[in-house]
């Protein structure tokens, strides 16, 4: 089987959840002994379709564009079996590079008008691959997906054209360490979508659950500590990137704040053997009281005062967040009793690597 992937993010490596995903489905198409070629739209030169109609009349077939759409992207295309659309969901549907992609397949159908069960079409010149469609979105609901998806099966989805569709909510916490098992479950769910699209042209509900399943069990909590990164980046005036360079990390505000990036910074496989509970009492402008319980490489927050804490953390809410933050050193801070530890202070210790995530 030949495919031909189309990857229409602009991101690079390592920032597009986009082609994350499309590499470990490629990876199963490999697998499963198709011929795949990825191609970045980013490096291309696509005109935009003007409307002119040359592609129908002057020259059938062909468009008056001379660019890398009509000499290379346009007969590879048409030349392959499968073609996979690979794009971030921008307003709600495919991003404008994809679009313009999709425009400039013009030269592959006639002009004349041909009904079938009701509907007005125009026919195919020649063969036309099947389709299958990946998109990501930072929303954590599926239904995100349903204009897409809606647009999609229009287009595509008469007489088996569309092949397959894989869509993966929630996207941007793929990366994050905390969620390291549960992501590359679900990449490996894509690569076997992979290999599935080649051996029978489908994918199966079941891998179609694992690529969907939820990530973390709270996405509202991971939301709002989205909105603290936000916050963040608007202070400082950096993109999203600079942020991530720069090793920044969001400042919470408020108690619900700090617990919810508490709660996603846990870095399990330090705490596999722990079993402790973490209180935490703040003065300052932000004053409340929380505690952590931590077992079985899991963590549970609440709010108020623990029974038996084995650490209680003393300290005005402003300066935790910078310790937690790196402006402050959380060591010589207690040396100089800028704030108070009671309990296990080989726990408040090892705060760094339980908290590393």
């Amino acid at each position: 089987m030949k495919i031909l992937a189309v990857n229409s993010s602009a991101r690079p490596s390592g920032q597009s959840k986009t082609k994350l995903m499309l590499d470990h489905l490629v990876e199963g198409m490999r697998d499963a002994d198709a011929e795949v070629e990825v191609v970045d739209l980013v490096r291309k030169r696509i005109n935009k379709c003007i409307g002119c109609f040359t592609c129908w009349t002057k020259t059938p077939g062909r468009c008056l564009h001379d660019d890398d759409m009509t000499r290379e992207l346009l007969p590879k295309f048409l030349e392959s079996d499968l073609a996979v659309f690979a794009t971030p969901l921008y307003h709600f549907t495919v991003n404008a590079e994809l679009k313009t992609f999709i425009e400039r397949t013009l030269p592959a159908i006639e002009p004349f008008f041909r009904e079938k069960d009701g509907r007005t079409t125009h026919p195919l010149r020649g063969p036309h691959p099947g389709i299958v469609m990946l998109s990501v979105a930072g929303f954590p609901e599926h239904s995100v997906f349903d204009q897409l998806s809606s647009w999609v099966n229009f287009l595509y989805g008469r007489e088996g054209g569309l092949v397959a569709e894989i869509y993966r909510p929630l996207a941007e916490v793929l990366p994050a360490p905390f969620v390291r098992d549960m992501a590359n479950e679900i990449l490996d769910a894509t690569r076997q979508a992979g290999r599935e699209i080649v051996l029978s042209l489908k994918v199966s509900p079941e891998t179609i659950q694992r690529i969907t399943q939820d990530i973390v069990e709270d996405s509202r909590a991971f939301l709002r500590v989205g909105d603290l990164m936000w916050k963040t980046c608007i202070e400082h005036g950096i993109t999203p990137k600079e942020f991530e360079e720069k090793g920044m990390m969001p400042r919470p505000d408020s108690l619900e704040g700090f617990m919810d990036l508490t709660k996603i910074a846990f870095n399990s496989g330090a705490a596999s053997n722990t079993r402790a509970i973490i209180q935490h009492i703040f003065t300052g402008k932000v004053k409340g009281e929380c505690h952590f319980t931590i077992a079985d490489g899991r963590i549970v927050s609440s709010n108020g005062r623990a029974d038996s804490p084995d650490l209680t953390i003393t300290a005005p809410f402003e300066l935790w967040m910078d310790i937690m933050a790196g402006k402050a050193d959380g060591q010589q801070m207690f040396l100089e009793q800028k704030y108070a530890a009671q309990g296990d202070l080989n726990l408040l210790l090892r705060m760094n690597r339980l908290f590393g995530g």
